[in-house]
This record gives structure tokens, sequence and C-alpha cells, in this order.
């Protein structure tokens, strides 16, 4: 199963579960998506773009510009936005439980490293066993996977990969 980020002609976004990309073309085709909110059947993707962020821990909120040549990096999300202080509490507790989750999750993913664009291939067009993995990929190799109709979830909480553990 695969999940499409859809937009209706009324600007509506919402998401939709599809067995592949060709179910969601056929069923688009057919007429047979509409929008939860408003019923138009004008729907298309929703353009969606993960976050991949420079290596290590930065504290400046720019981030470089991206050289011609991308270095594989885990994604990872971009610098913290100032919160007012009434709601650092509930921010902190949300991004704890958040990064709790996440942990969970990649205790039961396997880990493919730079191999996370070929893995993610490979198992959507049934070349390989599907399994949850999680990798390295460039923000190029993340867009065509999106394109491509191949699900991809950045890593939101920063974590170290595990073969640059000490």
């Amino acid at each position: 199963m695969i999940v499409f980020d859809l937009k209706c002609g009324a600007g509506h976004r919402f998401e939709a579960w599809f067995r592949s990309s060709t179910d969601y073309g056929d069923q688009l085709a057919r007429g047979l998506v509409e929008c939860p909110n408003c019923g138009s059947k004008q729907i298309g993707k929703a353009p969606v773009a993960p976050a991949v962020s420079p290596k290590g821990n930065r504290s400046e909120r720019k981030l470089p510009a991206r050289p011609e040549t991308e270095e594989k990096l885990p994604a990872t999300s971009a610098p913290m936005p100032d919160i007012p202080a009434e709601l650092k509490p509930q921010f902190e507790k949300a991004v704890k439980a958040l990064a709790k989750a996440q942990q969970a999750a990649l205790k039961s993913s396997e880990w493919v490293g730079d191999k996370f664009a070929e893995t993610s291939r490979r198992m959507h067009y049934g070349e390989a066993e599907e399994k949850p993995v999680h990798g390295k990929a460039t923000a190029k190799e993340a867009r065509d996977l999106l394109e491509e109709g191949i699900t991809v979830t950045p890593i939101i909480v920063p974590f170290v990969p595990p073969d640059e553990v000490n």
C-alpha cells in the first residue's frame, strides 16, 4: 500500500491510500477518487518534499546551499522554530512523544544505509520482499521516489545512523 497527498480543484488537501501508483492512476481515470471535503473529482497529487538537512547539530537557522553532488544524509527536520513561552511545555511533550514513536519504528525497521533508494524501489516493484527499512538518501533521490509513487517518510527527530556509532 502507498499513501499519496492529494489536492482537489478547490484547494483541499487530503491523504488517500492505494495498492500501487498504477491503481491510483486507474481509479483517478475512472472518476473514483474524490475530495472528502467537497466531493470534487478534480484531483491531483499535492506537492510534497522530505526535509533533508546537513549532518551534525547546527544552531544556525539557515542551511548551506546544496552542493552540486549531494551527500547522502539521514533525513531530519529543520531547526526548531521559536515557540511562544506558554506553548513550550506542550511542544516539548509532543516532541518527546514523537521521538519515542520514531525510536520504536526504527527498532522494527532494517537499516539499509546508502542503499535506501535502491532497496525501496526493489520492494515497490516486487523485486524484493516488502519490509520496513530506513537509510540515507539525497533530497533528489527522495523526490524521485515520491514521484514514482514510493512512500518516503523523513526521519523527524535526529538520530545517529548505525554505521556511524562509535
